[in-house]
């Protein structure tokens, strides 16, 4: 699918703000593949893709999740968590978006997993660092991710968690082994 089809198709799934970080993770994505060797088309389509489902109700979310047989788990955490993996759902089913690499990336961009691939992990620091975002940390997620991928995305992990952690919510625990995982990846 082109790049331009699939704006057009997010487009009208999405506020006006929500289009807008949408752009801006798709441009930082880009730029972060060609720094870092991903495969650019594919970290292209995902960014545009990875927030499809974002916008949509939280029962809608729910009742996909549950008619489709999505992780049981999931739906006992951070609700923020659901359009991850519903937007893969629907990218690869309403789309006709079969890329593995891409819907993995779409699925794990809010929650990260253990065994990160090169574009999983650009999506997922690109929907965190995009220019648009504004919170505290962002300028040094942003610094290190010029620097190292890895050490970008352990920062947000970090962030991620302690927020989570201060705000007294539950930490998905596949994000607590993507936090390990990148971690023994940084120190060895």
């Amino acid at each position: 699918m082109d790049k331009q089809k699939a704006l057009s198709i997010v487009k009208d799934k999405l506020t006006n703000g929500r289009f807008t970080h949408t752009i801006g993770v798709m441009e930082t994505a880009v730029r972060l593949a060609e720094q870092y060797g991903a495969d650019v088309k594919k970290a292209e389509l995902a960014a545009i893709f990875h927030d499809v489902a974002k916008c949509m109700p939280i029962i809608e979310l729910k009742e996909i999740m549950e008619k489709n047989q999505f992780s049981l788990e999931l739906l006992q955490h951070n609700k923020e968590l659901w359009h991850a993996p519903v937007g893969a759902f629907l990218t690869k089913h309403e789309y006709g978006i079969d890329d593995e690499d891409v819907l993995q990336a779409i699925t794990y961009h809010t929650s990260g997993h253990e065994e990160m691939s090169l574009l999983d992990k650009v999506i997922y620091v690109a929907d965190y660092i995009e220019p648009n975002r504004q919170f505290p940390g962002v300028e040094e997620a942003r610094k290190l991710a010029d620097l190292d991928l890895n050490q970008a995305l352990l920062y947000a992990l970090k962030n991620t968690i302690t927020y989570l952690i201060e705000k007294e919510q539950s930490v998905y625990p596949l994000t607590v082994q993507t936090y390990n995982s990148i971690l023994k990846q940084v120190k060895s």
